[in-house]
């Protein structure tokens, strides 16, 4: 099996040593003196052959400040380099080496060049950098979560503000519909109370003028007789009648009690009238007829005019009769069928 070959020792100059030895109280042959003694890749180059030493890996082979102080432990494999005793220690200036493994490899691919020495201090501030631009960039993160939590809060403000004011405005709109409803609400209101005011307005005007009419009526408008009772109304049934029903109004009163002109007119009949016995026919401006039937005597004669309330004959009971009583008819236009003469009268202001 091969190996590697041995590193080449250091010259030895025997005259130049020191006075004194390194743990020792006398100078010792085997010990040195030493010299310093600056290994290169030339002198270190490795032994080729089949067999070669793994590549070490790892942080502590790619340093060369770390491979020099392995070759100086290397070449000082037997013995301890001496020292002056308080003496200032001698700087060792090493070049840039490869690192361990390209020297103990006999592959002939280069490996990276190691870190120089002088690259050791920028090292450290690269490591600084690089430590600030972390925490710079953590600050800018930061800083934006910050400016995001930020755009988030005022984007929900904005919509909380959006919403309150979609909220007022419905709200306010609500109410100027229902401020608007109840107006309306309060115009018509108003409108039915005036319209129902104006409506009891006019019927009692029409109340007020119908009053006065009648009462200007009733002066030129009155009674037939007096001291009556009612015992006959019209459309009465009954077989004492020849239509089959009573055709007007009976006052029933005492005979020779006085019968007068309900209204001014003209006498168109004035005699017997079979049934009716004595009766007298007052036609009246507007061709109403007024038939007075029953009559004990007539006072008047046809063709004579008469005003309100002059005597045209006396209560009696001739004709077909039961007693003594005034049977009135009213026939309007003087037509053959008469009307109620209850509702007549009162339509004149007159109430039986």
């Amino acid at each position: 099996m091969a190996s590697n070959r041995p590193a080449p020792e250091a010259p030895f100059v025997p005259s130049r040593h020191d006075s004194e030895t390194f743990g020792y109280g006398e100078y010792r042959t085997d010990e040195g003196p030493w010299t310093e003694w600056n290994p290169t890749e030339e002198s270190l180059r490795p032994a080729r052959g089949r067999h070669r030493v793994a590549k070490q890996r790892g942080g502590l082979g790619r340093s060369s400040t770390v491979l020099g102080v392995g070759v100086i432990a290397a070449v000082g494999a037997g013995g301890i380099a001496s020292a002056n005793t308080g003496k200032s220690p001698v700087s060792i200036s090493l070049p840039d080496l490869p690192s361990v493994g390209s020297l103990i490899s006999d592959d002939d691919t280069p490996e990276p060049t190691a870190t120089a020495l002088s690259t050791v201090g920028t090292t450290s501030e690269a490591s600084e950098a690089s430590t600030a631009a972390s925490a710079d960039a953590e600050q800018s993160a930061s800083d934006a979560g910050e400016v995001l939590r930020s755009r988030i809060l005022a984007q929900a403000e904005q919509q909380q503000d959006q919403i309150e004011s979609k909220a007022a405005a419905d709200a306010a709109a609500a109410a100027e519909k229902q401020a608007a409803a109840a107006k309306k609400q309060a115009e018509q209101e108003a409108k039915a109370k005036a319209a129902a005011a104006k409506q009891a307005a006019e019927e009692e005007a029409e109340k007020k003028a119908e009053a006065e009419r009648l009462a200007e009526l009733a002066q030129q408008f009155a009674l037939p007789t007096s001291s009556y009772t009612l015992t006959g109304t019209f459309g009465q049934a009954g077989s004492m009648w020849s239509s089959g029903y009573h055709t007007g109004l009976d006052f029933a009163a005492p005979t020779g009690t006085l019968i007068k002109a309900i209204h001014s007119g003209t006498i168109t009949e004035a005699g017997w009238a079979g049934s009716y016995g004595y009766r007298t026919i007052l036609k009246l401006d507007d061709g109403t007829e007024l038939w007075f039937a029953h009559q004990s005597s007539i006072s008047v004669s046809v063709g004579q005019k008469v005003n309100t309330g002059d005597v045209i004959g006396r209560v009696g009971a001739t004709g077909n009769v039961t007693g003594a009583h005034l049977h009135l008819e009213v026939h309007p236009g003087g037509a053959a069928t008469g009307i109620d003469p209850m509702a007549w009268l009162q339509s004149k202001g007159i109430n039986p």
